[in-house]
């Protein structure tokens, strides 16, 4: 039952996938789904999506939240691209986002575990720190780089239909599913998500779960913004306000429990895959803006909807 609504969304995946290319055959001047230049924006934000939903995915199983990924975003990209844009080598501005990432959702993990503060609040008010500190840290004005050209080939290469993000997300994405699904650590963020007391009673230790989980948040948050910067070439203070609670949806359309202690990687990758591949007809569609949040709100409700369904006829 740990993974169960992978395989549904799968399935809800496959088919729209399938609806896509007939409406592609029929009409393809109004509808230019399979056409190179729609795969290459495809592929360069579901991995991102997919990266951020992977970790606050595994955070959620262990029964815990964070609201300020979208701010950790947003200072790890500033870290990078002005170490780099400063004379930084780029294996250095990588540590350093990565030792920020993992930093800030360490401190998330100390403050909700050994304080005994929901992580709700804690990354709520996180979150508005963050949000301050970027300005503190960069000012309001966008941090520009130039990236390499072997920065770009490993960050972001062009393989034809493709880009090089969908490398790091089938490799990170399978890393995690090894960990998640076959390590033992996966089996103990299980227990903690699902039932701290009886995880503590066979000698778990819940809150050194959760802190691990937090850092692996942290991570994927860092990874995330690097592909990202290293795509645009600029950040800005405010650019990733709103992630937070797109990976969480991605998480959750992908069958991750609210209440902790259900979930899967491939879920997880299938749920922010389908959100904007929702986008991305909507948009081919010439649909109002506003038509996009509406529709993605819906998809949520109905996941968490199909969710709660799946969760009774477990109990």
């Amino acid at each position: 039952m740990r993974g169960r609504g992978a395989m549904e969304i799968g399935v809800i995946f496959v088919l729209l996938q399938i609806g896509c290319v007939v409406y592609y055959l029929v009409d393809p001047q109004g509808f230019p789904y399979l056409e190179k230049a729609n795969f290459n924006v495809l592929s360069q934000s579901i991995p991102v999506l997919a990266i951020l939903a992977i970790g606050a995915g595994i955070l959620i199983i262990a029964g815990e939240f964070d609201l300020s990924l979208g701010a950790n975003f947003t200072f790890c990209a500033l870290v990078f691209t002005r170490w780099y844009s400063d004379g930084a080598s780029p294996w250095t501005a990588t540590g350093m986002a990565l030792i920020t990432g993992i930093s800030i959702a360490l401190l998330n993990g100390i403050l909700t575990t050994k304080a005994k503060i929901p992580s709700f609040i804690v990354t709520l008010g996180m979150m508005l720190f963050w949000e301050g500190a970027a300005l503190f840290y960069n000012g309001t004005t966008a941090t520009l780089m130039v990236p390499s050209e072997t920065m770009k080939a490993i960050f972001a290469g062009d393989l034809g239909f493709f880009r090089g993000q969908v490398i790091w997300l089938l490799v990170l994405g399978g890393l995690f599913w090894l960990m998640v699904h076959r390590h033992r650590l996966g089996n103990h963020i299980f227990a903690v998500g699902g039932n701290p007391a009886a995880a503590r009673a066979i000698s778990i230790n819940p809150a050194r779960v959760k802190i691990i989980a937090f850092c692996i948040l942290g991570l994927c948050v860092a990874i995330a913004a690097i592909l990202t910067a290293v795509r645009t070439g600029s950040v800005q203070p405010g650019s990733g306000r709103g992630l937070e609670l797109r990976a969480i949806a991605a998480a959750v359309v992908g069958g991750v429990s609210l209440s902790g202690g259900r979930g899967s990687v491939l879920g997880m990758v299938l749920g922010a895959a389908l959100i904007l591949t929702v986008q991305d007809i909507l948009l081919l569609g010439g649909a109002p803006g506003f038509y996009l949040d509406l529709f993605v709100g819906l998809i949520i409700v109905a996941a968490a909807f199909f969710n709660r369904m799946i969760e009774g006829k477990a109990e």
